[in-house]
């Protein structure tokens, strides 16, 4: 992995301000001084090849990753060596926040393509945090986020097997959308089977559900390649089944 160092940033272009994905990161409204002070918490970008591990199970909890560029799963890895996923990250998503609990990773992160974080060391973060309430709030957010996601796709009996897949394709479009991507056609960069590995599936039961959406007309799929033809169908059948 190669560690390319951030120099300390002027006002007028700190490496956060200048960043398209801010938005997704840093609360709005923020004076040019508090985006020099959170571009300042940025120690290093670091590149991450595609199958190499950002951090291990176990590894000491030093910093938080933000996403700049790149797809990454987290997973945790049972005795025998099977794998289970956690969840998957993507450009202006924060990885490693399940350090803060033990300051141990508790699992794996993997790039399932070439990318870059930017490295947030905790110490640092933590101060900045209970200097700027607005930043404290919007990493509030994004925890609350993750959990509600994990909440609706992973809880087994929650959804049919078949309209949690849509739920996945439909947070997956919503999730690109967000950062300026067709939220229609897309790219899988994960496969089926960890896509089951996510939701609690068997590869066989993803793969029924994919055929099952492409012969009513909903998506068309093409290897990894999909395409959402009629969302508000999607959506029609993940709402039929969600908790009032």
């Amino acid at each position: 992995m190669h560690l390319i160092p951030i120099l300390p940033a002027e006002p007028a272009s700190p490496a956060c301000a200048a960043c398209s994905l801010r938005a997704l990161c840093l609360p709005l409204g923020l004076s040019d001084q508090e985006l020099a002070l959170a571009g300042s918490m940025v120690a290093q970008r670091q590149a991450v090849a595609r199958g190499d591990t950002l951090f291990r199970h176990h590894d000491p909890f030093r910093a938080v990753f933000a996403v700049r560029t790149g797809f990454f799963k987290t997973r945790t890895l049972g005795r025998a060596g099977q794998e289970w996923i956690t969840g998957f990250r993507m450009a202006g998503d924060l990885v490693g926040l399940e350090g803060l609990a033990d300051e141990h990773h508790v699992g794996d992160a993997v790039a399932l393509e070439d990318s870059q974080v930017c490295v947030i060391p905790y110490p640092p973060l933590m101060a900045l945090l209970r200097d700027m309430p607005a930043l404290q709030r919007q990493f509030h957010r994004l925890l609350g986020r993750e959990i509600a996601r994990d909440q609706t796709l992973r809880l087994p009996g929650r959804l049919r097997a078949d309209t949690r897949v849509a739920a996945f394709l439909l947070d997956l479009a919503e999730r690109l959308q967000s950062r300026g991507f067709s939220g229609s056609s897309f790219v899988l960069r994960m496969t089926r089977a960890e896509i089951g590995s996510y939701l609690g599936l068997t590869l066989e039961t993803v793969s029924r559900a994919f055929s099952a959406f492409q012969a009513r007309g909903w998506i068309e799929v093409k290897q990894r390649d999909v395409r959402l033809l009629d969302t508000p169908a999607l959506q029609q059948a993940v709402q039929a089944e969600m908790p009032c």
